[in-house]
Parts: structure tokens; sequence; C-alpha cells
């Protein structure tokens, strides 16, 4: 409700996209004039938003997310404390903290990492800087580069377990919980379509120790008669192993 009285109350709105801001204003009623402020005339739009924000307030939204978080906003929020006025965030969708909270990783906190580097040499080169951190890694990416990127996850990072949300907060909202290498394998014979970002599961130990760990849970999970469907997927969740492999685990463990 803040954020409608602030839209209809400030004279000015800059906008990523005003076709797509205009069915939300419309829907509300409210008339404010837009303008468009998005990444190809960002800094063209500097000077006339600094001389709009001498005399009155203007209000920044963004299409699908927030201002300055992989969208257009940081250099206009920078020009404007540099100029002395004061800046309100009244906060909206945020495909970041929204995919951090549904994925449920086990992790001290998060790097928001956003769009990697599109050439693979550097994209790799980013993911082996952030590849022993023990926190869980948030990524976006487009639909059309979803598969290389997560053929480069897996390269670098090995096969760990990654949440991957599609068109959050939207009508088509999906969430897949999966190893990397199950991933690969869906997204090489099924299209993406959409926005995605991904919740990669942090470094843990090495993977011989999390392997024995994983056995050592799925023996005791079968002696305590558990389901092997529910176990299998429990554990691949937990150890960042693929479905395939805990299943294997969990024939050895019933076995011993």
């Amino acid at each position: 409700m803040r954020a409608l009285r602030a839209l209809r109350e400030v004279p000015l709105i800059l906008a990523e996209d005003t076709r797509h801001s205009r069915k939300l204003l419309s829907r509300y009623e409210i008339s404010t004039r837009l303008i468009s402020y998005h990444q190809h005339n960002k800094r063209a739009r500097l000077a006339l938003a600094l001389e709009a924000l001498q005399t009155h307030d203007v209000a920044l939204v963004t299409s699908a997310g927030m201002p300055a978080v992989s969208d257009p906003g940081f250099e206009l929020i920078e020009a404007t404390y540099q100029a002395g006025i004061e800046v309100d965030v009244l906060p909206g969708p945020s495909a970041a903290i929204t995919a951090v909270v549904a994925a449920a990783v086990p992790a001290p906190g998060f790097l928001f990492v956003g769009f990697l580097p599109r050439r693979p040499g550097d994209r790799r080169r980013r993911l082996a800087e952030v590849s022993d951190l023990r926190y869980s890694l948030v990524l976006y990416e487009a639909p059309h580069r979803l598969l290389s990127l997560l053929r480069d996850v897996h390269s670098v990072l090995g096969d760990r377990h990654v949440v991957i949300a599609r068109e959050l907060t939207k009508l088509h909202q999906e969430v897949l919980r999966s190893a990397l290498s199950e991933a690969i394998q869906r997204y090489s014979s099924d299209e993406p379509r959409g926005e995605f970002t991904l919740v990669v599961a942090p470094a843990g130990p090495s993977t011989g120790a999390r392997a024995e760990e994983a056995l050592e849970e799925l023996r005791s999970r079968c002696l305590q008669g558990e389901d092997a469907r529910n176990a299998v997927r429990e554990v691949a969740r937990k150890y960042g192993v693929s479905r395939n492999e805990a299943y294997r685990m969990w024939l050895q463990a019933r076995d011993i």
C-alpha cells in the first residue's frame, strides 16, 4: 500500500519498461507520468532525473525485480546521494531473496553473484573464485544461456545440489531441486523458458567424505524401515549427490 501511495503522489515515475509498468498503474487507476529508464538509456537519463529531483520526488521501478539488483538503478541512486538528495527504498519482489527462502539450502549465508560473464572462459574463472566458499551461491540467467551455465557450474564446482527457480513470483513460477548433473540432463531435452534464479549449494567436505556420510545415513534410514524413494531424495539433496548415485548407495546400504 505504501508503494502504491508513492506511485500516486510522485509527479514522475522512471520505469524500466513503460508498457509493462503502465499495465500495473492502470490496474490501480494511477495516472502518474511515466518515462523510460532502462539498461540502454540509464546514463542519458541521469541529468533529467537529477533535475526533476531538485523540485519534487521521483519514483524508480523495474519490470520484474528490484532496482539496482541486476536491474537498472545503481547509477541513479549513487548520483542522487552525491547530489545530497535522500533516497527511500520501498522493497518489492526480489528473485534472489525469494529463491534463497524457497531453496532451503543449508548454509551460514549466501553470496549474490547475479549474472555471470557471457564468455565461457570468463564465466569459469569467476566461478573458480567462489568455488571454495561455504555460502550458497545465487545466480541469475536468461533461458538461452541456462544450459551452458549449468555445464560450467558443474565443471568448476562439481555435482552439487542446485535449486533452479523459474519465473519467481509470476504466474508460471516453478522450483526444481536436483543435482547439477540431473538438471543438465533435464534441460538438454527440455528447452528452458522464462527467467531463472539458481541457488547452488556451498562447498563442503571432500567428495569422498560426503559420500561416506551419505552412505551411512542411508544405512540408518534403511534399518529404520524408511521408504527408499523418500530416503534417496532427501539424502541426495542433503549431500549434493545425484539421485542415481544415492540410489546405488541405497542398494549398497540395503545389502550390508
